[in-house]
């Protein structure tokens, strides 16, 4: 199988408390930093996202559009 440029995929376990461990390699990839505010998306057909940072300010900046 081909490797995409730019395309990842990392296995993830949940614990007990339902919280996961972002890998390093993720971590460094995206900079995601301690203390970092993520934002997950969830559609109930398509499963999980966890968008950009940038992303964020994005669709906050959207929703408090008058």
């Amino acid at each position: 199988m081909e490797k995409s440029e730019g395309k990842y995929a990392w296995t993830v376990t949940v614990g007990e408390k339902g919280q996961i461990v972002i890998p390093k390699q993720a971590r460094e990839i995206f900079k995601i930093n301690p203390g970092d505010t993520l934002m997950i998306l969830g559609d109930e057909s398509r499963g999980l996202a966890i968008p950009p940072k940038s992303a964020f300010a994005q669709f906050a900046a959207t929703i408090f559009e008058t």
